[in-house]
C-alpha cells in the first residue's frame, strides 16, 4: 500500500527513473525509491526531473505537485483523463442554484466547525488552566453553528452570511490557539502571505500541502475542482478545493498545535522576510514529517477504520455519489 509522499526539498537535486524506481540525487548522496510505495511527489524548491521520471509518475497514478515558499501548489503535473463520468460535473452547475447547494455548503462548514469544538475539547481536558476560555470558546462557536443551521433559501442568497458565520467562527477559534500555546508564539489571527509570525508560517505551509491532497482527491473521485459552490463568487481559481479544504484543516491544525505543545518549534526554522516570516528547509522537514505521521493515524469512517490521509478521498467520492444519485435528483 502507498503511504510515502516523496518530497524534493534540496536546491538542485534530480529524480529521474531506473526501472520501476525513482532515483533521487541530492548533496546527501543517491536514493532509490519503488513507484509503489509512492503516493505522491511534493517539489519545494528547485530540481530536476527526467521526463522519464514523470511518465514513471503517471503509470503509477502519482500527481507531482510544486509549491512555492509559501507552501501553495502553483503547478501539478497529472495525467489527462476525467476521473470519472461528466455527469458529476453537470450535477455540480445544477445544484449550485438551488436549496441543494446551500444545503451541501453547511454540511461542510458543519464539519470544520465540529472538528474545531471536538478539539478544544480535547485540549481542554490536558490543560485544566486554560479551562475557562476553552469553555467559552466552544459555547460560542456553538452558537454560531446553530445559526448556520438555520440559514435557509438559496447560496446566491445566503453566501455573505455564510462567510461571516464562517470568518467569525474562525476568529474566536484561532483566538482560542493563540491563548493555549507557549507565551512567545502567541499571535494576533491569521496572517497568509507572507505569515506575520511562527505559527501562521507553519499553518500556511501545512495547508498548502493539505490544497493539493483535496485537489487530487477531486480530480480522483470525478469533481470539477473549478466548480464550487461557497466561494464560487470570491476565487477566480479552483474553488471547489477551497469549498472542501474546510473540513480538512484540522488534520494541520492538530499537527501544528502539537508541534509547539511539544516544544518542538525552533526559531531557526524560520527565515525573516519584509513584514513577516518563511519556513526554511529545516523548518520544512519538520512540519512535512509531523504531517505525514499525522496523515498516517487510523481513524473510524462509516463503520470502516482508514487512514487520516485516506479520507479526503473517501469523503470525495461520496460527494461525487451523491450528485449523481436519485436521492440528489431535482425535488
Amino acid at each position: 500500500m502507498r503511504t510515502m509522499q516523496l518530497v524534493l526539498n534540496t536546491y538542485g537535486c534530480y529524480l529521474k527513473k531506473k526501472e520501476n524506481c525513482f532515483l533521487i540525487k541530492n548533496q546527501e548522496g543517491i536514493f532509490e525509491i519503488s513507484a509503489k510505495k509512492v503516493q505522491s511527489i511534493l517539489i519545494t524548491t528547485s530540481a530536476f526531473l527526467s521526463t522519464d521520471a514523470v511518465k514513471l509518475a503517471m503509470d503509477n497514478n502519482i500527481d507531482i505537485i510544486f509549491l512555492d515558499s509559501y507552501g501553495n501548489p502553483y503547478s501539478r503535473i497529472w495525467h489527462s483523463k476525467l476521473g470519472s463520468t461528466t455527469l458529476i460535473r453537470r450535477k455540480q452547475l445544477e445544484i449550485a442554484n438551488d436549496k441543494r447547494g446551500l444545503d451541501l455548503a453547511k454540511e461542510w462548514i458543519e464539519k470544520k466547525f465540529n472538528n474545531q469544538i471536538e478539539f478544544l475539547g480535547k485540549l481542554k481536558n490536558t490543560r485544566p488552566n486554560k479551562a475557562i476560555k476553552l469553555n467559552e470558546s466552544i459555547k460560542s462557536l456553538k452558537n454560531i453553528l446553530y445559526r448556520i443551521n438555520n440559514l435557509e433559501g438559496t447560496l446566491e442568497d445566503k453566501r455573505n452570511s455564510l462567510m461571516g458565520h464562517e470568518g467569525s467562527g474562525g476568529r474566536i477559534y484561532f483566538g482560542t490557539l493563540s491563548h493555549i500555546i507557549p507565551e512567545r508564539f502567541k499571535f494576533k489571527g491569521r496572517s497568509r502571505q507572507p505569515a506575520e509570525d511562527e505559527f501562521n508560517c507553519l499553518l500556511n505551509y501545512g495547508y498548502g500541502v493539505l490544497y493539493s491532497m483535496v485537489e487530487k482527491a477531486c480530480i480522483i473521485s470525478g469533481l470539477d475542482p473549478y466548480i464550487g459552490f461557497l466561494h464560487t463568487d470570491n476565487y477566480n481559481k479552483k474553488s471547489l478545493v477551497f469549498d472542501l479544504i474546510e473540513m480538512f484543516r484540522i488534520l494541520v491544525d492538530k499537527t501544528v498545535v502539537y508541534l509547539f505543545s511539544q516544544r518542538k518549534v525552533k526559531n531557526e526554522y524560520f527565515d525573516k522576510l519584509h513584514k513577516g516570516l518563511t519556513l526554511n528547509k529545516e523548518g520544512k522537514i519538520c512540519l512535512i514529517e509531523a504531517l505525514n505521521k499525522n496523515f498516517e493515524k487510523t481513524v473510524r469512517y462509516r463503520g470502516r477504520n482508514i487512514k487520516n490521509r485516506d479520507l479526503i478521498q473517501y469523503e470525495c467520492h461520496q460527494i461525487a455519489n451523491g450528485l449523481i444519485s436519485k436521492q440528489k435528483d431535482k425535488p
